[in-house]
């Protein structure tokens, strides 16, 4: 049996294939699976679990938000992603990446800025207090 090596990513139940061009935003639950090319924002509808993976075929011209991003393909925009971003090694973005935590492998290309999300205010409060979690 394989597992996925993101642990937050959901099974895959859209593909857009790699013949397939899309052009316009897209809006997506649970696991999406890019092959293709899209022209236009990719982002997780609001509140649900939601994980992308883009292949070394797919590119988006524009940005991403998702809770969890694995790419391997081209990128023109930001990515936004509150949970973890891995970056292969075909991996090329032209725009900043905000994590949560990432994963870059050696041969990933970006261009802009790596933003880490600060902590919900929550997790910022029991890390400053004495006898916190470290």
């Amino acid at each position: 049996m394989l597992r996925r090596k993101n642990p937050g990513s959901s099974r895959i139940e859209t593909l857009i294939g790699r013949s397939v061009r899309v052009r316009g935003d897209l809006e997506f639950s649970g696991g999406l699976h890019l092959d293709g090319c899209v022209t236009g924002h990719v982002q997780a509808a609001p509140g649900v679990a939601a994980a992308l993976s883009v292949s070394e075929h797919a590119c988006i011209d524009g940005s991403i938000e998702a809770p969890s991003v694995s790419m391997n393909g081209v990128v023109r925009g930001d990515i936004r992603a509150r949970g973890q971003v891995v970056l292969g090694p075909r991996a090329r973005v032209e725009g900043d990446v905000y994590y949560g935590l990432i994963e870059m492998a050696p041969g990933a290309e970006i261009r802009g800025r790596l933003v880490p999300h600060e902590p919900a205010a929550g997790a910022r409060d029991e890390a400053a207090e004495p006898g916190g979690p470290f």
